[in-house]
């Protein structure tokens, strides 16, 4: 049976409710998110043993986290204490022609203090099979990209398949220049044999772009140039995928995906998205249904994307960051059910 852990940091999401501005709100809506503890929730929603490792503050709101994690499922005994607060970001939901905004406040975190030698990685990833982090992670510190270094080494000396969501956040990376950016993604990466990325992660990160400049008319044609780049790049790689979302306005997207190995090509049918509910941790439920089908569907790999794709989809009608869906649910959807019919 599959053992997957997840590491990284679960925050509180403060949001005005409804379509408020910040400058509106009287009060915030509360719940907790964050991409790793996004995906390792959809996993034990889909019926997977997970576990997400984090380090939290021994307080109240550490504990409210923790406990946020356990009504899940999720397997919370490996988290570490330590550190004065919880990460917090707010998000401003857009509608129409007004974008989503995000700001965060993460700085002096527990997960951005965390520092080497506060995990146990060997103990920690005993027994596992998948191991999941995203560019998010090291994005936050110098001390948390060397800790999230220190866990791929075990997890590919271990022989566990690692997985990454590259996630570039343009408001991290605060600590670093553009060069030494580079050399972290560029180590982490280099041990991961499943990836999640899109055009601007890889210009970013690797500046791969490319073949020809990106339009709307030769957009496939682009991403499968830079996922052939990212393969010779990385020789651990054994899969690739990203997700292609056109915004018609904040309300209404279109949204499909590719995976590709070395040697095939896998395209999902493209979904209309519309209208949009809560469109962050949509990537998320993206790799947390592509992990579920590729341990899932072992033979099928076109089965395993549709199947990511369409858990996303369902994660768009719903608020907050977490996909609180189950298989049956990616399914009917998968097999062509988009009717929204009353269940009774």
């Amino acid at each position: 049976m599959s053992k997957i852990v997840t590491f990284g940091e679960i925050m509180l999401r403060l949001s005005p409710p409804e379509f408020l501005r910040f400058s509106q709100a009287s009060h915030f809506d509360i719940e907790f998110g964050g991409g790793e503890s996004n995906v390792a929730i959809s996993l034990s929603k889909f019926g997977l043993s997970t576990e997400f490792i984090t380090r939290l503050p021994n307080n109240d709101i550490g504990d409210c986290a923790k406990m946020e994690l356990r009504k899940h499922g999720v397997g919370v005994d490996k988290i570490v204490y330590g550190g004065e607060r919880l990460g917090i970001y707010f998000l401003e939901t857009g509608a129409i022609s007004r974008g989503s905004k995000v700001v965060y406040d993460r700085a002096h975190s527990s997960m951005a203090t965390i520092q080497p030698g506060m995990i146990d990685w060997e103990k920690a990833l005993d027994g596992v099979t998948w191991f999941h982090w995203t560019g998010i992670t090291p994005a936050i510190s110098q001390s948390a990209a060397d800790v999230c270094l220190e866990a791929l080494k075990v997890a590919s000396a271990k022989g566990i398949t690692i997985s990454t969501d590259f996630n570039y956040r343009a408001k991290l990376w605060n600590y670093c220049d553009e060069n030494l950016r580079k050399n972290i993604m560029t180590e982490l990466s280099s041990y991961c044999n499943i990836i999640l990325c899109n055009q601007e992660d890889a210009a970013v990160f690797f500046g791969i772009h490319p073949a020809k400049s990106a339009t709307e008319t030769n957009r496939e044609n682009d991403i499968l140039s830079v996922i052939e780049q990212l393969f010779k790049k990385f020789p651990n790689a054994r899969k690739i995928a990203t997700t292609l979302r056109t915004s018609i306005s904040a309300s209404h997207n279109t949204w499909s995906a590719i995976l590709c190995d070395r040697e095939n090509t896998y395209k999902t049918k493209t979904h209309q998205l519309n209208p949009i509910v809560d469109r962050v941790g949509g990537g998320d439920s993206f790799m947390a249904g592509l992990i579920y089908g590729l341990n899932t569907y072992t033979d099928d790999y076109q089965k395993a994307v549709d199947f990511a794709v369409a858990a996303s989809c369902l994660k768009h009608s719903i608020k907050g960051d977490v996909n609180l869906v189950s298989v049956e649910e990616v399914t009917k959807l998968m097999e062509g059910d988009s009717s929204g019919k009353v269940a009774r």
